[in-house]
């Protein structure tokens, strides 16, 4: 990756094909990638982008204010100049969206050290600013004639999910804000007011206090520790109360340890991802989350009952909600019938999905099309994304993140298995 001036163009570098991938794996690219398929672009044109991302015809990407630009090289070698256009932010809405990321440090501290913390996105939409691109904010310009959205500038699409993977601040900068005149102004307003009074007149120590405005700032933020506090042992010679399992109450105790830990890690924006609850839990729903990363011995049975699930099928669902939360794990128990509009919405994405002749036999069974002659399958999700999942000794269990494309949701199957193979 080479850059021009920050505040103006960055030109990143030809990636290669990925082949047998998914586009995106962090939680920036997957945004991008979900606002770019949500946002509707014709089935045939985003499989045609997709096509041609994977076969490494997306040449070095410029993104400018505004604006993000690649040549790419159709099937039949022709090369075509692709621009898509992202509205910039105005000033108010760069004063909102600075006054919000001032007022959490973490925030502050992961910009300026040039990060994106991940509920970035969330708290600008509070704010009334939309970071993501939304419907019918990406438009299209590409030398191929084509009056809108093409598999050229699909494919320019796709590869900025990735690029955003390497760096999100990128997304930033197609907002209309480099990285230095945003750093600048990030310091400004994080620094303490200094005083009004010349140092001749002085400050009255009374009006000073009652004023309350004048404050010495804020400490440096704490290090990160490297691993979760340890819960005090419950291990005594006193007895227990009715009702208190030791055992349990040791293990909820170190879960809690961890999760302050990812919070805190989370504030400091040490890369961990997104992963709060967005609403209450059933019973069922939080033992299944509890039971992430394996239970001790000793709770194991109860948590397995307390999702309703005996042990071997417990270890399925927390791999699910490990993948997508309270999604993925309804994804993993209901079988729905689908029909209407949503059926024949699934058989068309399915068939544009893959080229004819790489296209997989697929059998149904409701919302689960089981890849024929491989112990694969894609399960529709009743938001519209794709699961991918593998057999295991006669059990189906969630192999991979969802995707609205059913083939790469496939491909990031294969592609785990190659690597467990490996």
């Amino acid at each position: 990756m080479s850059r021009h001036d920050a505040d103006s163009e960055r030109t990143f570098a030809p990636l290669p094909p990925p082949h047998g991938r998914a586009f995106a794996h962090t939680w920036w690219g997957r945004a991008w990638l979900k606002a770019l398929e949500d946002a509707a672009l014709d089935s045939a044109q985003l499989k045609a982008g997709r096509r041609l991302t994977r076969a490494g015809a997306v040449g070095a990407v410029s993104v400018r204010p505004g604006r993000i630009t690649a040549v790419v090289q159709d099937r039949d070698r022709s090369a075509h100049r692709a621009d898509v256009l992202l509205a910039e932010l105005d000033g108010e809405q760069w004063n909102r969206l600075l006054d919000m990321t001032v007022e959490r440090a973490g925030h502050v501290a992961a910009l300026l050290d040039r990060d994106m913390p991940p509920h970035l996105v969330e708290d600008a939409a509070a704010a009334g600013v939309e970071l993501l691109p939304g419907m019918g904010d990406l438009e299209a310009q590409c030398d191929c004639g084509a009056w809108d959205h093409c598999g050229h500038t699909a494919a320019l699409c796709y590869q900025v999910a990735r690029l955003l993977d390497q760096d999100p601040l990128a997304l930033l900068l197609m907002r209309g804000r480099g990285e230095r005149a945003l750093l600048t102004d990030l310091q400004a307003r994080s620094a303490p007011p200094a005083a009004e009074a010349s140092a001749d007149e002085g400050v009255d120590a009374t009006e000073a206090y009652a004023a309350g405005d004048i404050l010495p700032p804020l400490p440096a933020l704490p290090d990160l520790p490297a691993e979760p506090g340890t819960p005090p042992s419950f291990v005594t010679d006193t007895p227990p109360p009715a009702g208190i399992d030791p055992d349990a109450l040791r293990y909820l105790a170190a879960r809690t340890a961890a999760e302050a830990h990812r919070l805190l890690a989370e504030a400091l924006h040490a890369g961990t991802e997104q992963t709060g609850l967005a609403e209450e839990l059933t019973t069922a729903q939080d033992a299944v989350r509890l039971a992430l990363g394996g239970p001790l011995e000793e709770v194991a049975d109860r948590l397995a009952e307390g999702s309703a699930r005996d042990r071997e099928s417990l270890a399925p669902a927390t791999r699910a909600w490990e993948l997508g939360g309270a999604d993925a794990l309804a994804v993993l128990e209901e079988e729905w019938i689908v029909s209407g509009e949503t059926l024949a919405r699934a058989r068309a994405t399915l068939e544009e999905a893959w080229e004819d002749e790489e296209r997989p036999s697929l059998r149904s069974v409701g919302n689960r099309w089981t890849v024929v002659g491989a112990p694969v399958q894609l399960r529709l999700g009743r938001d519209g994304r794709w699961w991918p999942y593998r057999e295991e000794r006669g059990r189906w269990v969630p192999g991979g993140v969802a995707s609205r494309d059913p083939a790469t949701a496939l491909a990031s199957l294969e592609a785990a298995a190659e690597d467990g193979d490996g």
